[in-house]
């Protein structure tokens, strides 16, 4: 019997989980069922949370797109700048992304998460259960010292799951946004305020065999 892509790629082997839901890097199937839900809606038309306007999309350029966009995380993969989008998985369901990000993360050791759900799974709490799973993993798995993230000063359902979970406000900066300039708020959290509200019931496995990717080991 020949190797499994495990073997080749050993962050396929990775999995968060809390008491409601699941993260994995994703597979091939697994893209295709994200950009399944990507394509059923994100946010209402009239609003754009991201500074990369990539959900006003039209189809199939969206669809090809976000694959190309998993395929980059991949294929750009250093130790000194990676991309791993988590796919989350509530009862076994694909319902979204939640990304953590690192760049020159051996010296800085500070990753930026961003994320994204979609329509027919948001006001349930998965955004802050999500967030604060890839939170542990950062932080409890990579022995992270900082997380980063950052919304437009209008993307309410964002700052609130950011607010909840501690982090302090850490600047803004002036993004265009359909043509405007747009206040992005920048938010930061601290390894020590993480640890001072740190939840036992989140696991880790399978970090043993690819941490040195991240430049953690």
């Amino acid at each position: 019997m020949g190797a499994s892509a495990t073997t080749y790629w050993p962050l396929l082997g990775l999995r968060v989980t809390t008491p409601r839901l699941e993260l994995r890097p994703p597979d091939q199937d697994t893209v295709c069922a994200l950009i399944d839900v990507a394509s059923r809606g994100i946010h209402d038309p009239d609003f754009m949370p991201f500074d990369v306007p990539w959900t006003a999309r039209p189809s199939p350029e969206l669809e090809r797109e976000s694959f190309r966009f998993f395929a980059r995380c991949w294929a750009n993969w250093t130790t000194e700048e990676w991309d791993l989008p988590f796919a989350v998985r509530v009862d076994g369901e694909v319902v979204g992304v939640q990304g953590i990000h690192g760049i020159d993360f051996p010296h800085r050791r500070t990753f930026i998460t961003g994320s994204w759900l979609g329509r027919a799974h948001q006001g349930r709490g998965i955004g802050k259960e999500m967030r604060a799973a890839v939170l542990h993993f950062g932080f409890q798995g990579l022995g992270a010292r900082r997380a980063e993230t950052g919304a437009f000063h209008d993307n309410a359902a964002s700052l609130a799951v950011t607010r909840a979970l501690g982090y302090e406000p850490n600047g803004d900066v002036v993004k265009e946004r359909g043509g405007e300039p747009t206040t992005c708020l920048a938010f930061k959290l601290d390894r020590s305020d993480w640890a001072a509200r740190r939840r036992d019931d989140i696991t880790i496995d399978g970090l043993d065999g690819c941490i040195g990717l991240f430049g953690a080991g």
